[in-house]
């Protein structure tokens, strides 16, 4: 339960990034747009709150990954029978997860000196380029984990999420080459969103038995939660359960891009109204030429 509701908290932290990121980056787009001075920022203020409130999504962001690394480090000295060898295979992959949450935390903190004082300027390019070196090293750990996990369901829940994190590197390395890039800095935004959705589909995947495949099944001697606790017996429930993997990932990604369409149009109808309003009748140039012949006229015959 400890571990479900753990994916739980980061399936809604990063749905939360990911949101926030794709509605900021849309507004910010529709309000400079007709100037053409569109540029991708790693981070949108709040504008409505008061100067220590305008970085809350920065400081919810830090704990956030704070909570996240407390507990990859604690769940690292969890006792696992599943070992490969000598070594407890999830310790060590823990522990990798808990460096790069630790550099994704580091990350975050510079990003909020950076933009609440004057000490470390970072420019967004940077940024960006940075990102993208985090996001390929989750996409390596994940990668690995993957390759020596003695369940093929986590090992396929494994790879799908290290296939995001590498979209997430190259959206984040092209956005620093063409920060002027919209659609990178939104594709950027739904790929946040459906890492959150996939964490959540591998809890409930590994996790709930009403969501696990059928023909696979939770050990009952492991500690739950941990490497390798849920399998497949056959050849055939395994094929069956990848297969059912893949299906819910193009559902997944399929919800994702209607997300970013009702977003867009919804901002797009918001931004669009405020900055217009209430518009008036424009002069009739024909209408006030006649006005202006019939004053003549009249000017005319009075004299």
């Amino acid at each position: 339960m400890a571990t479900l509701m753990y994916h739980m908290f980061s399936s809604s932290a990063l749905l939360s990034l990911g949101l926030y990121h794709l509605i900021s980056t849309t507004r910010n787009h529709h309000l400079k747009s007709p100037r053409g001075d569109y540029t991708a920022k790693p981070y949108h203020p709040i504008s409505a709150f008061s100067s220590r409130l305008r970085h809350l999504p920065l400081y919810l962001l830090l704990l956030c990954l704070l909570i996240s690394l407390i507990h990859q480090s604690f769940i690292s000295f969890d006792a696992d029978p599943l070992l490969k060898g000598r070594t407890p295979v999830h310790r060590f992959t823990s522990l990798q997860a808990a460096a790069v949450i630790f550099s994704f935390l580091l990350l975050t903190l510079v990003l909020l000196i950076s933009e609440s004082t004057s000490l470390l300027p970072l420019p967004p390019d940077l940024f960006f380029a940075l990102a993208s070196a985090l996001f390929y090293l989750h996409y390596s750990v994940s990668s690995n984990s993957a390759s020596v996990q003695t369940s093929d369901l986590q090992a396929k829940c494994d790879s799908v999420s290290a296939n995001i994190s590498l979209l997430s590197s190259l959206l984040c390395l092209l956005i620093a080459f063409q920060p002027r890039l919209f659609l990178a800095d939104v594709a950027l935004a739904g790929s946040v969103c459906l890492q959150g959705l996939w964490v959540l589909q591998t809890g409930l995947s590994l996790y709930v038995d009403a969501f696990i495949p059928d023909g696979c099944h939770k050990l009952l001697d492991v500690v739950t939660g941990v490497e390798g606790s849920t399998k497949c017996d056959l050849e055939d429930s395994k094929l069956r359960a990848v297969a059912i993997l893949d299906l819910v990932f193009v559902l997944h990604v399929l919800f994702v891009l209607l997300v970013v369409i009702v977003t867009y149009a919804a901002v797009a109808k918001t931004v669009g109204i405020r900055r217009f309003g209430s518009y008036e009748a424009l002069p009739n140039p024909n209408t006030a030429d006649s006005n202006h012949i019939q004053m003549k006229a009249l000017t005319g015959t009075q004299a």
